[in-house]
């Protein structure tokens, strides 16, 4: 499961840049090993409102009783956002492995090889792939990535005969996309 969600993020980042965006930081939340779905974080604002749309990636997983997550992001694009100061290398994939018990980080550097140039100044790039790092048990996260995963494991409160029905609804209301794999789409 672990190789194909690694090659389902490359090749969405991949996309991506070639249409001169970063995707944003998505959560994937497992139940029982099955997947959940892809939740991306919603358009954000720099500051404040990225290191809480972030964090709020986890709402789904803990209204599905998640017992794993995966989270991914770029390094520069979150720093960015958050205000923060970029920790580890840049560009690169960040992916984190949850659980209630702990986390493993794993690092995908890149180049970008310039594609071309927009009339506006944007660039599509091609990441070349570097060789990964050597994945970090209990890796350094960033500050939102860390909220995020650690409030995927804290039950949801919601006073409603379907509180992973409700968090799907506010979510998709608040801008956030979810795309929920068949065995979890109502």
């Amino acid at each position: 499961m672990w190789d194909g969600l690694v090659g389902v993020v490359k090749g969405t980042y991949t996309a991506g840049l070639g249409e001169e965006t970063v995707p944003r930081p998505v959560i994937m939340p497992l139940v029982r090993g099955e997947l959940v779905g892809l939740i991306w974080v919603r358009p954000l604002r720099v500051g404040q409102d990225a290191l809480a749309g972030i964090a709020e990636l986890a709402n789904i997983a803990a209204a599905a009783s998640a017992d794993e997550v995966v989270l991914a992001w770029e390094t520069h694009d979150v720093a960015t956002a958050c205000e923060l100061p970029i920790v580890g290398p840049a560009p690169c994939l960040n992916m984190v492995l949850a659980t209630r018990d702990g986390h493993m980080l794993h690092q995908f550097p890149y180049s970008e090889q310039l594609l071309s140039r927009g009339p506006e100044g944007w660039a599509s790039v091609a990441p070349d792939w570097r060789p990964a790092l050597a994945p970090q048990p209990g890796g350094e996260l960033v500050p939102p990535i860390q909220a995020a995963v650690d409030f995927s494991f804290t039950s949801i409160e919601l006073n409603h005969p379907d509180p992973f029905g409700v968090a799907v609804v506010l979510m998709e209301e608040d801008g956030y996309r979810v795309s929920l794999t068949e065995a979890f789409a109502r």
